[in-house]
């Protein structure tokens, strides 16, 4: 007998949804029978996307989101909840880096990636969690109390890696945000957990493999291998389900070994 996970009738905010893991996790999501919320700057690419998930029989819906503007992850929460209801899921996706030396960081490097990874990332998880609250307190109308929040971070916020060091830090924070909203919340039923994803080969960064640095990175890792998007599928869509009610502030890595 086949085992499934039915996600029908949950509505899912993604941020990040216009390339890469954002993507894939909107369509896994959808083809699990959620109602997904596609969030990002990239409108246009959103619409796009929003239009093939419905092609496929899925349910999509666009939101206008900048993470780095408080006012904006408001308009954007509150839009998503008035057009689809109460949000049940959130993937906190959205996320930048920069390549070069801790030396060579300026300010404006720095708060680049904090504002995006870490900050950002914090006031859209407290916006949307205040209104999971709410509802599992009674204080707000709903038919679904608790919720889940994954939060995307990254193996290189559990091992340092060179020429990356602002987003190692960034990503470690999330983890240990994480853990501390697991720990505040998880009495209202609300799962907060982080998945830290090696190096996995999207739009953004595909073009890099291709290279000589590229090549011999590869040579480097467990499996001389990649992952791709669909790999993270299983895992994502777990996280996001009843079944996963078990399952509180877990780091959980999916990167073929590399952090062994």
């Amino acid at each position: 007998m086949a085992y499934s996970i039915d996600l029908s009738g949950r509505v899912a905010l993604i941020t990040g949804a216009s390339s890469g893991l954002g993507t894939q996790f909107a369509k896994t999501l959808a083809q699990a029978g959620a109602a997904v919320v596609l969030a990002g700057r990239r409108v246009e690419r959103l619409k796009t996307l929003r239009a093939e998930i419905e092609a496929a029989g899925g349910d999509a819906h666009v939101v206008g989101l900048d993470v780095t503007d408080p006012a904006s992850i408001r308009s954007a929460v509150a839009h998503a909840e008035t057009e689809v209801g109460g949000i049940d899921i959130l993937i906190n996706n959205s996320g930048v880096s920069t390549t070069q030396k801790l030396t060579d960081v300026t300010p404006d490097d720095y708060d680049y990636i904090f504002d995006t990874n870490t900050r950002g990332a914090f006031f859209v998880a407290q916006e949307v969690g205040k209104r999971m609250l709410a509802r599992a307190t009674g204080a707000a109308p709903g038919t679904f109390t608790g919720g889940r929040i994954v939060n995307i971070a990254s193996m290189a916020g559990l091992r340092v890696l060179g020429q990356i060091g602002v987003y190692c830090m960034s990503k470690a924070a999330v983890i240990h945000m994480t853990r501390a909203m697991a720990l505040e919340w998880g009495r209202h039923g609300i799962n907060v957990n982080a998945i830290c994803p090696g190096y996995v080969d999207t739009e953004i960064n595909h073009h890099h493999w291709e290279t000589e640095q590229g090549q011999k990175l590869i040579q480097m890792l467990p499996r001389k291998r990649l992952g791709h998007p669909k790999d993270l599928d299983a895992l994502v869509v777990m996280l996001c389900s009843n079944e996963s009610h078990f399952v509180n502030g877990a780091v959980i890595s999916a990167d073929d070994g590399f952090g062994v």
